[in-house]
């Protein structure tokens, strides 16, 4: 569904297109579409169902009806309609990329901010198919949105660094697709504020949804990187010795190009966490909300210490070091704008944990403490 022709045409056969079409705007259509899930479409029928829709969102003119219409037609219900459900939305966004259809990608944006992380997982993880694994060259597709929908752009990013977590090989992100969001994050640093700025928030966050940002995982990304990828080995031949030949497997002997991505990627993140004082501060939220939250860099401290004990010492010590000193850097900053609130006694407890790191044992990572007061 990457490539379709905006101009197919309907075949007056399929007896549920002018229903769907007249329906679409009615109780009646929304009441029947779990039902309707769950009938088998061949691919004819499921493409021309995706352009009604994706036509319908284009069309209508009203925001607010179109999210609403959205959400109906997508939020999970806990029902057996529902794989059917993120199947076809998932094919719907990724039309949407294809084509450029605005209203769908803002629609979609809004979901991925109200749906349980889950899901949004599995949203982001059907374009990632899409556009990065199926079709070679096709991320340039993907990479245009940025300036079509800045707002989907970093719900997207959040669901990525959810999704890829380095906690293994295979959750490592795709070359094409890391060094697509550190180009639109170096290009322009306020997208990863984008949902934050523009969305009115309470000091109490709900629980198993999307962060505000994608602020902890592009944090967890850069401090985990070099671990991740020094733990990466090649694989070995059948006679038990490892080739020292090139391999076109993308995931092997990409670290340096990685390595000046993911430095790039750290140097935007510190410079977003550099300007959360003040944005917290106009919306009187500054010593309120958190949004590095201590609860999250809790399991992040415990990752870097299980790969660190993977890893050899003698031979990854550069990379350990690299971790920890973006770790520290980081925290040092999150705690200085705000961004991260928690106790100094919290936090050298935390880091207690960890090897011995020069940055991490310095007076400069303790000199803030919760409410935004100076310790």
């Amino acid at each position: 569904f990457i490539f379709l022709r905006r101009s197919l045409t309907l075949l007056p056969r399929l007896e549920y297109s002018g229903t769907i079409l007249a329906h679409l705007r009615s109780a009646t259509f929304l009441n029947a579409f779990p039902g309707f899930l769950l009938q088998r479409l061949n691919s004819l029928q499921e493409l021309q169902l995706l352009e009604i829709m994706c036509n319908y969102f284009q069309e209508q003119t009203k925001d607010s009806v179109r999210q609403i219409i959205f959400s109906s037609l997508f939020s999970p219900q806990g029902n057996k309609a529902d794989d059917s459900r993120m199947s076809l939305l998932g094919k719907l966004v990724s039309m949407a990329v294809a084509v450029c259809r605005i209203p769908v990608l803002e629609c979609a944006a809004s979901w991925l901010q109200r749906t349980p992380v889950v899901y949004c997982v599995r949203l982001a993880k059907a374009l990632v198919d899409d556009y990065c694994c199926l079709v070679p060259g096709s991320i340039q597709t993907l990479k245009q949105i940025f300036s079509a929908s800045p707002r989907f752009c970093c719900q997207f990013i959040t669901s990525v660094t959810a999704l890829y977590d380095l906690s293994s090989d295979d959750l490592i992100p795709p070359m094409d697709l890391l060094e697509m969001i550190v180009t639109w994050i170096f290009e322009d640093p306020r997208l990863i504020l984008i949902t934050f700025l523009n969305t009115p928030i309470a000091a109490n966050l709900p629980i198993g949804f999307l962060e505000l940002t994608p602020l902890v995982g592009l944090i967890r990304w850069c401090v985990k990187a070099p671990l991740a990828y020094k733990r990466r080995k090649k694989p070995p031949l059948s006679n038990g010795h490892v080739s020292n030949k090139v391999t076109k497997d993308p995931a092997v002997g990409m670290d340096r190009d990685s390595h000046l991505l993911y430095s790039k990627l750290h140097l935007s993140v510190l410079q977003v966490l550099m300007t959360l004082q003040l944005h917290l501060t106009e919306k009187n939220l500054y010593g309120r909300l958190g949004l590095v939250l201590f609860d999250h860099m809790v399991p992040l401290v415990e990752e870097i210490n299980r790969l660190a004990d993977e890893l050899n010492p003698l031979n990854a010590s550069q990379e350990i070091e690299l971790s920890l000193d973006r770790l520290a850097q980081a925290l040092q900053v999150a705690m200085a704008s705000g961004a991260l609130l928690c106790t100094r006694d919290d936090l050298r407890t935390l880091c207690s944990r960890l090897p011995h790191n020069k940055l991490l044992a310095g007076p400069a990572c303790w000199g803030r403490v919760e409410g935004g007061k100076t310790g």
